[in-house]
């Protein structure tokens, strides 16, 4: 029997870096985990570089080779392992290489439940686990599992021609464990003996898989014209009026030639679109697979079996706040809703082939996800295997997964083989390890960049229903497709960042009297933001002296005084006072909800009093006059805390009414010949920050304003 001795080692994290960097030459492999979803996912790094051993193949046809004198051992190890099977003949083409062929099982009357059982490339990888020993961390076989590897398992045609490995893994013999979350890291070195042959002692050799370009007159292009896909979903609809099909995803490609390295694109990729199953392969032959992908496929820990659907999908927004109403429209979905109702029910229905009765069962659902580019709705399934079932019946019998093919899940892959116009070779398979203690951790093969020649292959594809509207499920294809679209271009160019612009605070002080008010640090940090000088003095109930008023403003000399919002009525705060000195000096003046209405009384307006208070309260504000809010959309969403306002009919013929609300309520004014300005809402509550609308008002005032050269 194989055994292992396994060393470990505490190192520096930054090794996984050195990994990384390696894989643009050499063979091997990084797994990275950079979300934390509690109960789903935690943030890890498995690497290795420089494998000893590799199996590979298509079909029923494998090569198992040892790529070093270190693979030789598990290498007879395997081979005698394999030769105890019916059905697979093992020849050999040199000491460190075998050709494994496998005899199909094509008895349709073979039991359902054994269907993960017919004699195929999954045996074979059955038989290399069972060889190992369960007691080594972290040791297994490592890879890509291909889309194409469901034809072993299905009643499905061959794909036409081609040469595209569905298969690659490695056994690693040093594995790299980094735990973000605590960020520290440990090496595990394994040493192999067999039959009295050990690799102790043998050295650890490099295992040469250089990346190289692309030809020189590549250029981009995409499998589908603009509004091909389009057509797609329409003639997917007339499977579903058939009943053929309740669900299809067919997908499009997008490619791009890569004039940097692999690294590259995965080192920004994971900086920008951290994802739980983002991955680096150097698969060997110029093949490369790079992912950011959200989805789990297949997860076992002993007997637990759990997936993670995802169907759902929407644009991130800019912000938090448009976020939250992109998940409120997500969730109100009923086509969303339906989307993910059919891919978990399918889902269910795969692990209860090979599960306990009863304990399928769904612990999550429509939970939400962010991703860097979209939103997804998801479920969390779990079960428990039957004695007799192990985690490879488990990646078997999900393959592949509903939310990459459709429902029914033959038929929906028989719809992709006659309408996608090339192979998907690995995408919507799996990648991930197939532990030596039985485990599995498998992501599903998606938001993927696989590089052949140089040239980087994106592939994404839309949920087809019935509802479906096609231009829109084009665009989400488009929208899924360019994180690793533009982490591809980026890595490519890489170019310095422009030098940035003034900003629009730049040589402003402001003065700022703050009327003992709960938002005015925040007020006076969007104006900091601006690049201006602030000065915060606090102004009691019953006001400041006249004299400590001109004190402070001729010590600051401001360029813009700001009246702040605040309790009360302006008159608690003596305001008109503060004004007049303001006025004195003709200096400009912003004023915030208290403000506005100080301002407004200076001038001689009256105020009124809300029947009802509007607080912490989202309100629509129309811009009705030209004036300092002429950048800001013709309606914008505001934040209001106040019960005074400003009667519209007391206003003085000296200032003009910017904007005001649905109800006809002064909402922005601002003076006719001199530099007053004010709002009645919070441009610094998170109910104005939909398209920076309160960073955008700040910019407008201050622009109306001269700083000093």
């Amino acid at each position: 029997m194989l055994t292992v001795t396994t060393s470990t080692h505490a190192v520096d994290p930054a090794e996984m870096t050195d990994i990384i960097t390696g894989l643009d030459w050499r063979a091997g492999v990084v797994l990275s985990s950079g979300v934390e979803f509690p109960g789903r996912y935690t943030q890890w790094d498995l690497g290795f570089i420089d494998p000893p051993l590799k199996l590979e193949g298509r079909g029923f046809s494998l090569r198992m080779q040892a790529l070093n004198d270190r693979g030789l051992v598990p290498l007879r190890a395997f081979v005698d392992a394999l030769q105890q099977i019916d059905g697979i003949t093992l020849s050999a083409v040199s000491s460190h290489e075998y050709l494994i062929e496998i005899t199909p099982q094509r008895d349709e009357l073979l039991a359902e439940e054994d269907r993960t059982r017919r004699r195929s490339s999954f045996t074979v990888l059955r038989a290399l686990i069972a060889a190992l020993p369960s007691d080594a961390p972290h040791l297994g076989l490592y890879g890509p599992f291909g889309y194409d590897l469901v034809r072993q398992i299905e009643a499905l045609n061959e794909p036409a021609g081609g040469d595209q490995r569905d298969l690659v893994v490695y056994l690693p013999d040093s594995v790299l464990a980094v735990d973000r979350q605590r960020g520290d890291a440990r090496r595990y070195d394994y040493e192999f003996e067999y039959l009295g042959q050990s690799t102790q002692g043998t050295p650890r050799t490099e295992v040469p898989a250089p990346f190289n370009g692309p030809d020189p007159q590549a250029q981009p292009s995409r499998d589908h014209q603009p509004g091909e896909y389009a057509q797609l979903v329409r003639e997917a609809k007339d499977s579903f009026r058939r009943g053929d099909l309740f669900e299809v995803v067919p997908g499009q490609a997008f490619r791009r030639p890569l004039h940097t390295t692999p690294s590259r694109v995965f080192q920004r990729l994971r900086r920008d679109n951290p994802a739980p199953y983002g991955a680096l392969m150097n698969l060997g032959g110029n093949e490369f697979l790079i992912t950011a992908s959200p989805e789990m496929f297949v997860r076992v820990n002993g007997r637990r079996i759990e997936t993670a659907p995802i169907s759902g999908t929407i644009a991130r927004g800019a912000d938090a706040i448009e976020d939250e109403g992109q998940i409120r429209t997500l969730l109100n979905s009923e086509k969303d809703r339906a989307e993910l109702t059919m891919c978990t029910d399918v889902d269910r229905n795969d692990k209860a082939r090979i599960c306990e009765p009863g304990s399928v069962r769904i612990i999550g659902r429509r939970q939400v996800e962010l991703y860097a580019k979209v939103i997804h709705t998801v479920d969390h399934v779990e079960g428990t295997l039957r004695p007799g079932y192990d985690g490879i019946d488990a990646v078997a019998t999900h393959m592949w997964a509903v939310t990459v093919t459709g429902a029914p899940k033959i038929w929906a892959m028989r719809f992709i083989d006659e309408h996608e116009r090339s192979p998907r070779t690995w995408y919507a398979g799996a990648l991930g390890v197939l532990g030596a203690n039985g485990d599995v951790n498998t992501g599903l093969t998606i938001r993927a960049a696989m590089i052949r020649d140089g040239i980087a292959e994106v592939r994404a594809g839309g949920t087809l229903l019935i509802e479906s509207v096609p231009e829109e499920e084009e665009r989400e294809t488009e929208m899924k497709a360019s994180a690793l679209l533009e982490a591809i271009d980026a890595a490519d160019t890489d170019e310095p960042e422009a030098e940035a612009a003034p900003l629009a605070g730049s040589g402003h002080r402001i003065l700022f009297f703050d009327h003992e008010d709960s938002f005015v640090q925040m007020l006076a940090g969007y104006m900091r933001e601006t690049g201006a000088e602030v000065h915060t003095v606090r102004v009691p109930k019953g006001g400041l002296e006249t004299e400590a008023i001109a004190a402070v403003i001729d010590q600051q000399q401001p360029t813009l005084v700001v009246m702040s919002p605040g309790p009360g009525s302006p008159a608690d705060f003596a305001d008109a006072q503060i004004l007049a000195e303001v006025d004195r000096r003709g200096l400009p003046v912003f004023g915030v909800c208290l403000g506005q209405q100080a301002m407004a009384e200076y001038f001689g307006a009256t105020l009124k009093q809300l029947e009802h208070p509007l607080h912490g309260q989202e309100r629509e504000v129309r811009v009705v006059a030209a004036g300092f809010l002429d950048s800001l959309p013709e309606t914008f969403v505001t934040g209001r805390y106040h019960s005074l306002y400003v009667d519209p009919d007391s206003m003085p013929e000296n200032l003009t009414v910017v904007a005001n609300d649905v109800d006809g309520i002064p909402m922005a004014i601002q003076h006719r010949d001199k530099p007053w300005f004010a709002v009645q809402f919070h441009p610094e509550s998170l109910m104005t920050l939909r398209d920076r609308a309160g960073h955008r008002i700040i910019d407008a005032v201050l622009a109306q304003c001269d700083a000093p050269a």
